[in-house]
Protein backbone atom coordinates (compact mmCIF):
# COMPACT_ATOMS: atom_id res chain seq x y z
CA UNK A 1 0.00 0.00 0.00
CA UNK A 2 2.87 2.48 1.06
CA UNK A 3 4.62 1.97 -2.03
CA UNK A 4 1.48 2.11 -4.56
CA UNK A 5 0.94 5.47 -2.65
CA UNK A 6 4.74 6.49 -3.22
CA UNK A 7 4.08 5.92 -6.78
CA UNK A 8 0.51 7.62 -7.33
CA UNK A 9 1.58 10.81 -5.40
CA UNK A 10 4.67 11.31 -7.43
CA UNK A 11 2.67 10.32 -10.67
CA UNK A 12 0.64 13.24 -9.71
CA UNK A 13 3.02 15.36 -9.21
CA UNK A 14 5.01 14.32 -12.57
CA UNK A 15 1.21 14.64 -14.85
CA UNK A 16 0.79 18.48 -13.17
CA UNK A 17 4.53 19.63 -14.27
CA UNK A 18 3.62 18.02 -17.49
CA UNK A 19 0.50 19.93 -17.77
CA UNK A 20 1.92 23.26 -16.42
CA UNK A 21 5.15 23.33 -19.15
CA UNK A 22 2.85 22.22 -22.18
CA UNK A 23 0.33 25.30 -21.04
CA UNK A 24 3.11 27.94 -20.78
CA UNK A 25 4.31 26.36 -24.13
CA UNK A 26 1.09 27.08 -25.59
CA UNK A 27 0.55 30.34 -24.45
CA UNK A 28 4.55 31.50 -25.75
CA UNK A 29 3.72 30.35 -29.07
CA UNK A 30 0.15 31.76 -29.04
CA UNK A 31 -0.06 34.55 -27.09
CA UNK A 32 -2.35 37.61 -27.95
CA UNK A 33 -4.26 37.95 -31.50
CA UNK A 34 -2.24 38.44 -34.88
CA UNK A 35 -2.92 41.71 -36.08
CA UNK A 36 -2.52 42.54 -39.75
CA UNK A 37 -0.82 45.94 -39.35
CA UNK A 38 -1.72 47.13 -42.72
CA UNK A 39 -5.46 46.40 -42.41
CA UNK A 40 -5.53 49.53 -39.23
CA UNK A 41 -7.55 52.55 -40.19
CA UNK A 42 -5.65 54.91 -38.83
CA UNK A 43 -8.80 57.61 -40.37
CA UNK A 44 -7.29 58.05 -43.72
CA UNK A 45 -3.57 58.40 -42.84
CA UNK A 46 -0.84 56.31 -44.09
CA UNK A 47 0.57 55.85 -40.99
CA UNK A 48 -0.61 56.77 -36.58
CA UNK A 49 -0.15 60.34 -36.57
CA UNK A 50 2.75 60.56 -33.49
CA UNK A 51 2.21 64.35 -31.89
CA UNK A 52 0.96 65.20 -28.63
CA UNK A 53 -2.03 66.76 -29.68
CA UNK A 54 -5.37 66.86 -26.93
CA UNK A 55 -8.18 68.00 -28.82
CA UNK A 56 -11.52 68.52 -26.41
CA UNK A 57 -14.71 70.00 -26.96
CA UNK A 58 -16.20 72.82 -23.90
CA UNK A 59 -18.17 71.16 -21.35
CA UNK A 60 -20.75 72.17 -19.08
CA UNK A 61 -20.81 71.40 -15.24
CA UNK A 62 -22.21 68.50 -15.69
CA UNK A 63 -19.79 67.40 -18.50
CA UNK A 64 -22.12 67.23 -21.26
CA UNK A 65 -20.46 68.85 -24.71
CA UNK A 66 -21.67 73.03 -25.10
CA UNK A 67 -23.24 73.46 -28.24
CA UNK A 68 -22.99 76.70 -29.94
CA UNK A 69 -26.33 77.38 -31.41
CA UNK A 70 -25.74 81.07 -32.80
CA UNK A 71 -24.53 81.13 -36.23
CA UNK A 72 -21.33 82.91 -35.47
CA UNK A 73 -18.05 81.91 -33.44
CA UNK A 74 -16.56 84.34 -31.68
CA UNK A 75 -12.80 84.30 -31.24
CA UNK A 76 -10.02 85.79 -28.84
CA UNK A 77 -6.71 84.97 -29.62
CA UNK A 78 -3.62 85.87 -26.90
CA UNK A 79 -0.66 85.11 -27.60
CA UNK A 80 3.12 86.86 -28.79
CA UNK A 81 4.38 86.89 -32.11
CA UNK A 82 2.31 84.32 -34.23
CA UNK A 83 -0.53 85.89 -33.52
CA UNK A 84 1.34 90.10 -33.39
CA UNK A 85 2.75 90.20 -36.82
CA UNK A 86 1.74 91.95 -39.42
CA UNK A 87 -1.23 92.52 -36.90
CA UNK A 88 -2.67 94.73 -39.92
CA UNK A 89 -2.32 92.29 -42.99
CA UNK A 90 -4.81 89.86 -44.18
CA UNK A 91 -1.72 87.49 -43.95
CA UNK A 92 -1.60 88.12 -40.57
CA UNK A 93 -2.55 84.38 -38.23
CA UNK A 94 -5.99 85.80 -36.26
CA UNK A 95 -6.82 87.17 -40.14
CA UNK A 96 -6.34 83.79 -41.93
CA UNK A 97 -8.00 82.55 -39.40
CA UNK A 98 -11.35 84.83 -39.42
CA UNK A 99 -10.92 84.45 -43.09
CA UNK A 100 -10.85 80.66 -43.35
CA UNK A 101 -13.70 80.05 -40.57
CA UNK A 102 -15.86 83.29 -41.17
CA UNK A 103 -15.77 83.60 -37.25
CA UNK A 104 -15.38 86.84 -35.49
CA UNK A 105 -11.79 86.79 -34.34
CA UNK A 106 -10.66 89.51 -31.59
CA UNK A 107 -6.55 89.70 -31.60
CA UNK A 108 -5.10 90.20 -28.62
CA UNK A 109 -1.94 89.19 -28.90
CA UNK A 110 1.14 91.43 -27.68
CA UNK A 111 4.73 91.20 -29.78
CA UNK A 112 7.71 90.59 -27.62
CA UNK A 113 6.08 89.34 -24.40
CA UNK A 114 5.98 86.13 -23.36
CA UNK A 115 4.41 82.99 -21.15
CA UNK A 116 6.52 83.41 -17.27
CA UNK A 117 6.17 86.24 -15.58
CA UNK A 118 9.59 87.97 -13.80
CA UNK A 119 7.49 88.62 -10.33
CA UNK A 120 4.80 87.35 -8.79
CA UNK A 121 2.83 89.90 -8.73
CA UNK A 122 1.99 93.22 -11.02
CA UNK A 123 4.55 95.52 -10.61
CA UNK A 124 5.23 97.73 -13.93
CA UNK A 125 8.30 99.99 -12.63
CA UNK A 126 10.41 96.68 -11.87
CA UNK A 127 8.97 94.22 -14.33
CA UNK A 128 7.02 96.37 -16.98
CA UNK A 129 6.70 93.61 -19.72
CA UNK A 130 4.66 91.53 -17.18
CA UNK A 131 2.03 93.57 -17.78
CA UNK A 132 1.74 92.60 -21.50
CA UNK A 133 1.99 88.35 -20.06
CA UNK A 134 -0.97 86.25 -20.76
CA UNK A 135 -2.01 86.39 -16.99
CA UNK A 136 -2.29 89.22 -16.12
CA UNK A 137 -3.91 90.43 -19.34
CA UNK A 138 -6.98 87.69 -18.47
CA UNK A 139 -7.02 89.90 -15.51
CA UNK A 140 -8.10 92.80 -17.66
CA UNK A 141 -10.49 90.10 -19.50
CA UNK A 142 -12.22 89.43 -16.57
CA UNK A 143 -12.41 92.73 -15.62
CA UNK A 144 -10.36 92.89 -12.59
CA UNK A 145 -8.67 96.13 -11.47
CA UNK A 146 -5.02 95.94 -13.24
CA UNK A 147 -6.41 97.82 -16.04
CA UNK A 148 -4.21 100.76 -15.53
CA UNK A 149 -1.16 98.95 -15.49
CA UNK A 150 -0.84 98.84 -19.37
CA UNK A 151 -0.03 102.71 -19.08
CA UNK A 152 1.96 102.55 -16.35
CA UNK A 153 4.27 99.62 -18.15
CA UNK A 154 4.38 102.30 -21.11
CA UNK A 155 5.76 104.94 -19.34
CA UNK A 156 8.75 102.51 -18.10
CA UNK A 157 9.29 100.93 -21.63
CA UNK A 158 9.31 104.30 -23.49
CA UNK A 159 9.87 103.44 -26.89
CA UNK A 160 9.84 99.94 -26.06
CA UNK A 161 6.36 99.64 -25.14
CA UNK A 162 4.10 97.57 -27.44
CA UNK A 163 2.40 100.16 -29.87
CA UNK A 164 -1.01 97.44 -29.77
CA UNK A 165 -0.68 96.94 -25.93
CA UNK A 166 -3.36 99.73 -25.26
CA UNK A 167 -5.82 98.28 -27.96
CA UNK A 168 -5.45 95.22 -26.40
CA UNK A 169 -6.34 96.30 -22.94
CA UNK A 170 -9.48 98.22 -24.51
CA UNK A 171 -10.61 95.16 -26.22
CA UNK A 172 -10.37 92.57 -23.46
CA UNK A 173 -11.72 95.38 -21.00
CA UNK A 174 -14.72 96.01 -23.34
CA UNK A 175 -15.51 92.86 -24.86
CA UNK A 176 -18.59 90.78 -23.49
CA UNK A 177 -17.22 87.71 -23.03
CA UNK A 178 -20.72 86.31 -23.21
CA UNK A 179 -20.52 86.58 -26.58
CA UNK A 180 -17.59 84.53 -27.10
CA UNK A 181 -17.14 80.91 -27.46
CA UNK A 182 -13.77 80.04 -27.98
CA UNK A 183 -10.26 81.19 -27.05
CA UNK A 184 -6.88 80.22 -28.45
CA UNK A 185 -3.63 80.53 -26.99
CA UNK A 186 -0.20 80.92 -29.23
CA UNK A 187 3.08 81.33 -27.58
CA UNK A 188 6.01 80.93 -29.79
CA UNK A 189 9.49 79.85 -28.35
CA UNK A 190 10.88 83.16 -26.39
CA UNK A 191 10.59 81.81 -23.08
CA UNK A 192 12.63 78.66 -24.16
CA UNK A 193 15.02 81.26 -25.89
CA UNK A 194 15.08 83.43 -22.71
CA UNK A 195 15.78 80.63 -20.56
CA UNK A 196 12.95 81.07 -18.21
CA UNK A 197 11.34 78.30 -15.87
CA UNK A 198 9.11 76.15 -16.99
CA UNK A 199 6.97 74.58 -13.92
CA UNK A 200 7.31 74.88 -10.65
CA UNK A 201 6.62 70.82 -9.26
CA UNK A 202 5.66 72.53 -5.46
CA UNK A 203 3.10 75.12 -7.36
CA UNK A 204 1.26 74.57 -10.18
CA UNK A 205 0.26 78.02 -10.84
CA UNK A 206 3.45 79.96 -9.97
CA UNK A 207 3.54 83.06 -12.31
CA UNK A 208 6.99 83.07 -12.83
CA UNK A 209 7.25 79.77 -14.64
CA UNK A 210 5.80 78.95 -18.45
CA UNK A 211 3.36 76.70 -17.70
CA UNK A 212 2.57 77.97 -14.29
CA UNK A 213 1.58 81.33 -16.06
CA UNK A 214 -0.56 79.23 -18.71
CA UNK A 215 -2.19 77.09 -15.92
CA UNK A 216 -2.83 80.60 -13.70
CA UNK A 217 -4.58 82.39 -16.13
CA UNK A 218 -6.78 79.14 -17.96
CA UNK A 219 -7.57 78.91 -14.07
CA UNK A 220 -8.78 82.73 -13.96
CA UNK A 221 -10.31 82.21 -17.35
CA UNK A 222 -12.69 79.23 -16.49
CA UNK A 223 -13.85 80.12 -13.45
CA UNK A 224 -14.93 83.24 -14.77
CA UNK A 225 -16.60 82.36 -17.90
CA UNK A 226 -16.81 78.42 -17.61
CA UNK A 227 -18.40 78.28 -21.08
CA UNK A 228 -15.43 79.20 -22.99
CA UNK A 229 -13.53 76.31 -25.19
CA UNK A 230 -9.61 76.93 -25.10
CA UNK A 231 -7.33 75.75 -27.55
CA UNK A 232 -3.38 76.03 -26.48
CA UNK A 233 -1.38 75.61 -29.95
CA UNK A 234 1.93 74.73 -28.76
CA UNK A 235 5.71 76.98 -29.94
CA UNK A 236 6.67 75.57 -33.27
CA UNK A 237 10.30 74.58 -33.65
CA UNK A 238 12.55 77.44 -33.39
CA UNK A 239 16.36 76.98 -34.12
CA UNK A 240 18.77 77.44 -31.40
CA UNK A 241 21.49 80.37 -31.31
CA UNK A 242 24.45 79.70 -29.97
CA UNK A 243 27.34 82.43 -29.01
CA UNK A 244 28.31 83.49 -32.44
CA UNK A 245 24.70 83.58 -34.00
CA UNK A 246 24.56 80.36 -35.82
CA UNK A 247 21.42 78.28 -35.99
CA UNK A 248 21.76 74.92 -33.63
CA UNK A 249 19.46 72.78 -32.56
CA UNK A 250 16.45 73.62 -30.14
CA UNK A 251 16.71 69.41 -28.89
CA UNK A 252 20.45 69.80 -28.35
CA UNK A 253 20.89 73.83 -26.81
CA UNK A 254 19.61 74.61 -23.17
CA UNK A 255 19.44 78.77 -22.09
CA UNK A 256 17.83 77.54 -18.83
CA UNK A 257 16.31 74.38 -17.82
CA UNK A 258 15.98 72.34 -20.46
CA UNK A 259 15.35 71.85 -24.05
CA UNK A 260 12.32 73.36 -26.75
CA UNK A 261 10.65 70.16 -26.69
CA UNK A 262 10.91 69.81 -22.34
CA UNK A 263 8.57 73.30 -22.87
CA UNK A 264 5.96 71.96 -25.44
CA UNK A 265 5.47 68.50 -23.55
CA UNK A 266 4.87 70.44 -20.01
CA UNK A 267 2.32 72.71 -21.95
CA UNK A 268 0.97 69.83 -23.10
CA UNK A 269 0.74 68.05 -19.13
CA UNK A 270 -0.84 71.37 -18.32
CA UNK A 271 -3.68 71.26 -20.82
CA UNK A 272 -4.30 67.67 -19.63
CA UNK A 273 -4.92 68.89 -16.19
CA UNK A 274 -6.77 71.97 -17.26
CA UNK A 275 -9.13 69.72 -19.22
CA UNK A 276 -8.45 71.70 -22.50
CA UNK A 277 -7.31 71.60 -25.81
CA UNK A 278 -3.87 71.14 -26.98
CA UNK A 279 -2.55 71.61 -30.50
CA UNK A 280 1.24 70.06 -31.17
CA UNK A 281 2.99 72.45 -33.61
CA UNK A 282 6.55 71.12 -32.71
CA UNK A 283 5.60 67.53 -33.68
CA UNK A 284 2.50 68.05 -36.17
CA UNK A 285 3.35 71.08 -37.77
CA UNK A 286 6.51 72.76 -38.15
CA UNK A 287 8.94 70.26 -37.07
CA UNK A 288 13.17 70.31 -37.27
CA UNK A 289 12.58 68.51 -40.61
CA UNK A 290 10.50 71.40 -42.44
CA UNK A 291 11.45 74.77 -40.43
CA UNK A 292 13.41 76.28 -43.17
CA UNK A 293 10.58 76.38 -45.55
CA UNK A 294 8.41 77.42 -42.79
CA UNK A 295 10.42 79.83 -40.70
CA UNK A 296 11.45 83.71 -41.83
CA UNK A 297 14.66 83.51 -39.01
CA UNK A 298 15.10 81.06 -36.28
CA UNK A 299 11.82 81.97 -34.96
CA UNK A 300 9.08 83.50 -36.72
CA UNK A 301 6.68 82.72 -39.36
CA UNK A 302 6.16 83.10 -42.96
CA UNK A 303 3.54 83.28 -44.53
CA UNK A 304 3.44 79.42 -45.33
CA UNK A 305 3.62 79.05 -41.68
CA UNK A 306 0.84 81.39 -40.87
CA UNK A 307 -1.40 78.89 -43.23
CA UNK A 308 -0.21 76.04 -41.44
CA UNK A 309 -0.73 76.68 -38.13
CA UNK A 310 -4.35 78.27 -39.25
CA UNK A 311 -5.09 74.73 -40.77
CA UNK A 312 -4.20 73.08 -37.40
CA UNK A 313 -5.98 75.58 -35.69
CA UNK A 314 -9.10 75.35 -37.39
CA UNK A 315 -9.01 71.38 -37.23
CA UNK A 316 -9.11 71.50 -33.66
CA UNK A 317 -11.76 74.24 -33.64
CA UNK A 318 -14.38 72.01 -36.20
CA UNK A 319 -13.22 68.81 -34.32
CA UNK A 320 -16.32 68.22 -32.62
CA UNK A 321 -18.94 69.94 -35.21
CA UNK A 322 -20.16 66.64 -36.14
Amino acid sequence: MRFKRFINIHTILLLVFVITIFGLLYRFFNWGQKIDLGAIDFGGQEEKPDTLDIILPALDSEHNVIIDKDDTTTIVCFGNAPFADDRDSKDNLANLIAEKTGATVYNCSIGGSYLAAGNPTIDPDSYPLDSYNFYWLTHVAVKNSVYTRCNDAAVVLGDKAAPEAPEVYDTLWNLNFEDVDVVAIMYDASDYLNGHEIYNIANETDIRQFTGNLEAGIELLQSTYPWLRIIVMSPTYAYALDENGNYVSSDLYTYGEDVLATYVIREQTSCFNRSVSFVDNLYGTITEDNAKDYLTDHLHLNQAGRELVAERFIYALHYYDE
